[in-house]
């Protein structure tokens, strides 16, 4: 099943503005969803930029966000754990929750933020990184989808 991811802040396909990297305020952009399937308990959000000069670099790793939730709010925390229980992991950049675009000057780099609905809560503590995530979704994953922006210095 697929799962609509948007942004207020840009389109599928589109640079994601300035304020969301590294280069300006280095905030979460903002996400709403829709399509969860029947019988989703929560949500897990990936963004990874695969054109990173050393493989694919994570730049999010967010889980346990609860199904009844729809969006996430711009400049969401950095916390460890976040107010309505969802858990951020370690990105990257060695820290918890998101960290925006940061490419090297040259090409365009491509972001993909991917909404994953799972049939459980992952019980995952806060601070897992993206392959622990992704092993403890596996059989879990009820729905997906994506949005992908652009960003070049």
């Amino acid at each position: 099943m697929t799962i609509t991811l948007k942004s207020p802040a840009f389109d599928d396909g589109k640079p994601i503005p300035r304020r969301y990297t590294c280069d300006a305020e280095d905030v979460s952009p903002p996400l709403t969803w829709s399509g969860l399937p029947a019988g989703t308990m929560t949500i897990a959000l990936i963004c990874d930029d695969p054109d990173a000069p050393m493989g694919t670099w994570v730049h999010w790793v967010l889980y346990g966000v609860p199904a009844t939730q729809e969006s996430l709010e711009e400049s969401l925390s950095t916390k460890p754990e976040l107010p309505n229980k969802a858990r951020q992991g370690v990105n990257d950049f060695k820290s918890t929750g998101y960290g925006g675009p940061c490419p090297p000057s040259g090409k365009t780099h491509r972001y993909f933020f991917k909404i994953y609905a799972l049939n459980v809560d992952l019980g995952l503590k806060p601070g897992a990184n993206k392959k622990q995530l992704l092993d403890a979704m596996k059989g879990h994953i009820i729905g997906e989808g994506q949005l992908m922006g652009t960003y070049k210095r």
